[in-house]
């Protein structure tokens, strides 16, 4: 029998705003996907923990690639 592997899907999201000047929360989101500076990309896991997270700092990310 062939396994059969689960590929999970990612997304891939670069930070395009800064937090300065954002409420503290925006600020912890950010660190908590990853970003932290400005033009970092991150390629996370696509749960729907992340999509909330991404949906929260909307203003701030961009989804560069959805696999």
């Amino acid at each position: 029998m062939a396994k059969k592997e689960n590929a999970a899907k990612t997304v891939t999201v670069e930070q395009i705003g800064s937090p300065i000047r954002r409420p503290a929360v925006q600020r912890q989101t950010l660190i908590g996907l990853g970003l932290n500076k400005m033009h970092r990309v991150r390629t996370l896991e696509d749960t729907p923990a992340v999509r909330g997270m991404i949906r929260s700092v909307q203003h701030l990310v961009r989804v560069v690639d959805e696999k």
